[in-house]
């Protein structure tokens, strides 16, 4: 941003390399998920509880991130969380190249608490500076994640196109992340969200109802919830969808991920003017229609064509949701790092209900007659979307 301080300008440098780093990494998974999948031996439902590791690791993170960020700051989850992350991928790696699917259930556990954990620490990073600031910050970062997904989701395409085995590709991205992570992670400030004894001292004297009990602010977290489940649903499922639902093989497979991720990318990076403009209810709820219309679509129209477009308006709606409803839970009330984490927690929800049970599901009915699940969750975000406030940061400011 011109003007801005160089300071804040680096601290959301590093964030959104950061964010960069789980993208490259979830996309480098999802991407060679057939890959992994026909190594194993594994069914639909096998792979659900491969999965589940994930949710498990996700909702690990999460649930102690919060506290964590109140005791520790914001930088040092961070660190510790992304550390997993990197971990992840040559643990992913060995399971796959030895056939041990509980191996790779455990990379996934430890990718989903770097990356659960990580990403509530830093977007509570990312609502402080969105607050320094004044300008909608929080979609642009998460775009980053998005820009990632492409990223890996290319060099998938490319690996999974010259039969490059997955070991080398998975250990290769490990090796970028951990050189993201050893740049970027001294750029941030140490006390982001960080809660000295005595204010939580103080705290405890004050009246009022804690955060979990405010209305708004929950419904707000399934708006959350219902946004993430329909990145995540893409995130786990699209390219065995596409290959064992639509009849692409695994190279086309990959490759309309890559559609959706490059829709999440534009529509994040292009939606913080739009809701600096219109505000974001009307953001909100446009968005829920639109992924809402994408994932039937994909669901119920048995057609290549129609298939890929309709990747393309659920990488559109999809896009927006999750950030947007973080930003209006940090300003909903006080404490806003408070709120951002329980949003997150509730939001991340999904990542703990959404890989299994579509996989369940998607055993009895097939993949696509499962996307209906999470295509009528989604929709019911259309009609939460005034809870979050039709105002911008930038009228605010």
């Amino acid at each position: 941003m011109p003007g801005a301080p160089a300071s804040l300008a680096l601290r959301r440098l590093a964030l959104c390399a950061l964010f960069f780093l789980p993208g490259i990494s979830i996309s480098s998974w999802v991407t060679r998920t057939p890959a992994i999948r026909d190594l194993l031996g594994a069914s639909t439902a096998q792979m659900g509880l491969v999965l589940f590791g994930l949710s498990i690791g996700s909702m690990l993170g999460i649930l102690t991130s919060g506290p964590a960020v109140m005791r520790l700051g914001a930088r040092r989850v961070v660190l510790v969380a992304s550390a997993l992350l990197v971990l992840a991928m040559p643990t992913i790696a060995a399971g796959a190249a030895t056939q041990q699917a509980l191996v790779v259930t455990l990379g996934l556990a430890l990718f989903g608490a770097g990356t659960g954990g990580g990403e509530v620490a830093m977007n509570i990073e990312g609502a402080e500076v969105e607050r320094e600031s004044g300008r909608t910050f929080l979609p642009t970062l998460h775009g980053c994640f998005s820009l990632g997904t492409v990223v890996g989701a290319g060099a998938g395409i490319l690996a999974n196109a010259v039969h490059l085995p997955v070991v080398p590709h998975l250990l290769a991205i490990g090796v970028i992340g951990a050189v993201l992570l050893a740049w970027a992670i001294r750029l941030l400030p140490a006390a982001t969200g960080q809660v000295t004894a005595e204010e939580r001292a103080a705290r405890g004297h004050l009246t009022g109802p804690p955060v979990w009990k405010d209305g708004r602010l929950l419904l707000i977290g399934a708006i959350v919830l219902a946004m993430a489940l329909a990145e995540g649903t893409a995130n786990d499922w699209l390219p065995l969808v596409m290959v064992d639902g639509h009849g692409f093989d695994a190279a086309l497979g990959s490759a309309v991920y890559a559609v959706f991720a490059a829709s999440m990318t534009l529509g994040r990076f292009a939606g913080g003017p739009i809701i600096d403009r219109v505000g974001r209810a009307p953001v909100l709820a446009a968005s829920a229609a639109c992924a809402t219309a994408g994932l039937v679509l994909v669901s119920l129209v048995d057609n290549q064509i129609v298939a890929g477009i309709a990747v393309i308006l659920w990488g559109l709606g999809a896009s927006l949701g999750f950030p947007v409803a973080l930003s209006a839970a940090g300003d909903s009330g006080p404490q806003p790092a408070q709120r951002v984490a329980l949003a997150s927690i509730v939001g991340y929800m999904a990542f703990l209900v959404g890989p299994p049970v579509l996989g369940f599901v998607g055993e009895h009915v097939g993949l696509r007659g499962a996307l209906l699940l999470p295509a009528a969750v989604v929709a019911v975000a259309i009609f939460l979307a005034p809870s979050t406030g039709n105002r911008s940061l930038r009228r605010s400011s």
